[in-house]
């Protein structure tokens, strides 16, 4: 027993602590493969957990609900522009709706909706609240996959307006493709001797047709949906894995459909209900356990030593603070690009999460300000005031009194000269560092560095 206890204390401080103190270097190539597995399977779970995934699924979910009418709405008003509004229909017949027969009913309401909005001064207001619900709901799946990749800010609403659009012209086609595919293959060939010849292998293409739909569909998300940059392959790999998992569950949630006849009992016709919700929250689930992938995929070789990260001195930690400030302001002194969360990362070899906590803490502080750079979909970061009075003592300053003070409602008698003692000794400290100017700390003849007292 004692073994088999030993045995899983040396896997668990294999995978939360040594794994991610080995580099790259000291791998063979199969085992910078498992280990990248091992990591990239480990990041994802725990951004499961820490992002709290299953309360974004359920935020999700109400607004697929939300806008599911609207959504279909406006794909079957751009379906009929390419004539496969009835492809549309099919598609949806095939998914759990069809089983439920709800599809019938979805379409009725999708009539009614656009027939409500057809004429007189409604059709103006109409069409607002169409395309304000459906812009809402994808402003919704963003911030979900703004918050995985940790980016705090969104696009602009004309940014958001194109992509979504355009990606759900996309859809359309891709339906048409996977529908077109499957009838000529059963009306054209059919009676071509190539037909019996290929027969198998052309079964297994129509087959494999939703599943390739799927990855292209899940692909194009996590690459466009973050409002940062994604690496294709990253996205791929991730669109891989949902898609086929989605087809699979989907299948295997309809076929199981048998087993449920219990609900039906319980709750006779309202029976689709609560399934439809289970089914759409699983799914946004799969979808955003994706995105996670991709996250971890993108982003695992700055997860080394994360767990000295956690337990940071506060002393290293103001060091890589003023590392930082000190790089974006010689960067903005010699009027280069500004930097990204990225660029100091993969340049300095430094744990993305105490980067982007650091860069957070600087922006808030009023140290630093956000600046959107639409070619590289990045957000960098610049000084937010003249950097001729940017001191080190002012930096420590701004970052120590950025927040409330001495907010207890009822204060001890003697807190109140402790605190004064703090600031006195405060004070004292930022003689010591003096004016030293950020921009000029590798200076080598800076006169204020003689001031400084010997370690």
């Amino acid at each position: 027993m004692e073994k088999i206890i030993a045995f899983f204390k040396k896997i668990y401080n294999f995978v939360f602590f040594d794994i991610w103190k080995i580099t790259e270097n000291e791998l063979t190539r199969a085992q910078k493969f498992i280990f990248k597995l091992i990591k990239t399977v480990f990041i994802a779970i725990r951004g499961y957990i820490d992002d709290k995934l299953s309360v974004k699924a359920s935020a999700l979910t109400y607004s697929i609900l939300f806008a599911a009418v609207p959504l279909i709405a406006l794909l079957i008003s751009i379906s009929k522009g390419f004539g496969v509004e009835k492809m549309i229909e099919s598609t949806l017949n095939e998914t759990f709706l069809g089983k439920y027969g709800l599809v019938p009913e979805i379409m009725s309401f999708v009539e009614k909706y656009l027939q409500t909005m057809g004429g007189g001064l409604f059709m103006g207001i109409g069409i607002v609240i169409l395309l304000w619900s459906v812009l809402s709901f994808f402003m919704q799946v963003e911030t979900a996959f703004n918050e995985i990749w940790q980016v705090k800010k969104s696009r602009s609403i004309f940014r958001q307006f194109t992509i979504y659009f355009s990606a759900i012209i996309i859809i359309p086609v891709l339906i048409a493709f996977s529908s077109g595919f499957s009838v000529y293959i059963t009306t054209k060939l059919s009676n071509s001797f190539l037909y019996d010849v290929l027969s198998p292998l052309l079964s297994f293409g129509v087959k494999l047709v939703p599943y390739v739909v799927n990855w292209i569909v899940f692909t194009l998300l996590y690459m466009m949906m973050p409002n940062t940059k994604v690496k294709f392959v990253n996205a791929l790999i991730a669109g891989l894995f949902t898609g086929t998992i989605f087809l699979i569950f989907q299948n295997l949630y309809i076929s199981g459909q048998i087993n449920l006849t219990r609900y039906n009992a319980v709750y006779g016709g309202f029976a689709a209900i609560p399934l439809l919700l289970f089914f759409i929250y699983i799914s946004c689930l799969i979808i955003l356990l994706g995105a996670e992938i991709s996250y971890a995929l993108q982003n695992i070789h700055f997860f080394d030593f994360e767990t000295d990260t956690k337990n940071i001195s506060f002393r290293y930690k103001n060091f890589i603070t003023l590392f930082i400030t000190y790089l974006v302001v010689k960067r903005f002194e010699n009027e280069e690009p500004p930097l990204s969360s990225d660029d100091i990362v993969k340049n300095y070899v430094l744990p993305i999460r105490l980067v982007n906590s650091i860069l957070t803490q600087l922006t808030d502080s009023k140290v630093f300000v956000e600046v959107a750079d639409d070619t590289r979909r990045l957000n960098t970061y610049q000084p937010a005031f003249d950097i001729n009075s940017l001191t080190i003592s002012k930096l420590f300053e701004k970052l120590n009194t950025n927040g409330s003070e001495m907010f207890l409602n009822v204060k001890h008698d003697f807190l109140i000269p402790f605190w004064e003692k703090y600031l006195e000794i405060n004070n004292l400290q930022k003689k010591n560092v003096g004016d030293i100017l950020v921009k000029d700390l590798m200076e080598t003849q800076n006169p204020a560095m003689e001031n400084l007292p010997c370690a």
